[in-house]
């Protein structure tokens, strides 16, 4: 793809698949291959387009940075650093609930992620466990798929909602603007999530979750108090009533217990059987390589770049 050899499929979602690649330097990466029937739509093209231009403004340690992408090619594609880590969605399922410290310590690498996201004048707008990837030196977060510039109102023109349930801020629902305080509310969500194995609006069909989100409190009894006051904090209902993303670096950044590097987010951050999956991850290779030529489903599959 471009200049990368497709290694192994990672996944796939709404907007196509996803591969580990290398570069012809050997740099492992993790390039996005858009759907061919989304390419149709020539508004698609243009919407992907601008995500590219604007995802590669942001920068910060705790964000996957773009780092080439071909966002006008046949197939489009879009490259990203690769991160060999669990996402928070399956470490959670794998390895159960996180204690109330390892949940700050999530709390004060994803407000950082998201400092860097509003710094470029972009909302992420899709922040979820499922986009969330737990390396041993950090979480990153990851998907810009359908970032924006703060103010673009040409997301998508259909009117439906984009979001996962129980993530999607209440003014989204109510189809009113949904800026940097959205994510906020998506990160609180989150971190219950992490600390309870489920999002604080509970489960279910969607739309008896996106009804609980505009008019009922959350759960949040799995959160140690002083967390859970935080927390509480990013779900409000309107998002003037929401802390800033810098205040919520302050506020669970603080620690009694400093490591010894002085980071705080990064030390010793993850729970026990986290850090040896995440690290076995960190050390090992996919194991779902790309069709060799003749198997029944190479045709289903991008070919390797030369």
């Amino acid at each position: 793809m471009g200049r990368y050899r497709l290694l192994a499929r990672l996944g796939q979602g709404g907007m196509g698949r996803v591969y580990l690649a290398r570069s012809p330097g050997g740099r492992a990466v993790a390039v996005k291959v858009v759907r061919e029937a989304l390419l149709r739509d020539e508004g698609f093209r243009r919407r992907f387009v601008r995500e590219v231009a604007a995802a590669r403004r942001v920068t910060g340690f705790f964000t996957a940075a773009v780092v080439d992408a071909d966002p006008e090619g046949d197939p489009a594609w879009l490259a990203t650093e690769y991160v060999p880590g669990l996402s928070l969605q399956d470490a959670v399922a794998r390895h159960g609930v996180w204690p109330g410290d390892a949940v700050r310590g999530l709390g004060a690498a994803l407000a950082e992620a998201l400092a860097a996201v509003h710094g470029a004048d972009l909302v992420h707008r899709d922040l979820k466990p499922s986009n969330v990837l737990l390396a041993p030196d950090g979480p990153r977060v990851i998907d810009f798929g359908i970032s924006a510039a703060v103010g673009d109102t040409a997301l998508t023109q259909t009117g439906t909602v984009i979001g996962t349930p129980g993530f999607i801020p209440p003014e989204q629902l109510r189809h009113e603007a949904s800026g940097p305080a959205g994510d906020v509310f998506a990160l609180g969500a989150v971190l219950a999530y992490a600390a309870a194995g489920v999002g604080p609006f509970g489960g279910g069909a969607s739309h008896a979750v996106n009804y609980r989100v505009v008019h009922e409190d959350p759960d949040l009894r799995a959160l140690p108090p002083a967390l859970a006051d935080v927390v509480a904090r990013c779900l409000a209902k309107e998002p003037a009533q929401r802390p800033t993303v810098a205040w919520l670096l302050d506020e669970l950044g603080e620690s009694e217990t400093p490591a010894p590097d002085g980071d705080v987010t990064t030390a010793g951050w993850l729970p026990g059987p986290v850090a040896e999956s995440a690290a076995r991850l960190r050390d090992g290779t996919p194991t779902e390589p790309l069709p060799r030529p003749g198997d029944a489903t190479t045709r289903t599959a991008p070919a390797p770049a030369p």
